[in-house]
């Protein structure tokens, strides 16, 4: 795995326990810090609002809401993210058309990349 994540403070907001903990710890032996994970929106929205992260990675559905107003906290701090989902890309609002996305299923190596693709400056 490339070291270009290591240092790198990424928000997780996935309410799926297992993929929630895989997340984590992909991350973790990247060399990253993770925030979360988070699994509700309200709770979302609270750490987009104040946490301090190069990175966000965003479940698309948490729990039958979509993230999309906790992408829309991220993007108006500046702070860049990358939408995970199963579901293609015409789920996506024409706002967040173009965004970073990766499908799931993934693999560590592609997580990697594409936090530290996102979190670049």
């Amino acid at each position: 795995m490339t070291d270009a994540a290591a240092g790198k403070r990424v928000l997780v907001v996935e309410d799926e326990l297992l993929v929630a903990m895989g997340l984590e710890m992909v991350l973790t032996d990247a060399g990253c810090h993770v925030v979360g994970p988070i699994g509700r929106l309200d709770e979302a929205m609270a750490a987009a609002a104040t946490e301090e992260v190069d990175v966000a990675l965003l479940d698309v559905n948490l729990r039958g809401h979509p993230v999309f107003p906790v992408a829309d906290a991220l993007a108006a701090r500046g702070i860049p993210f990358v939408f995970l989902t199963g579901y293609g890309r015409e789920t996506l609002p024409a706002s967040h058309a173009h965004g970073r996305m990766l499908s799931k299923p993934f693999e560590a190596t592609e997580l990697v990349a594409v936090v530290a693709d996102a979190a670049r400056p």
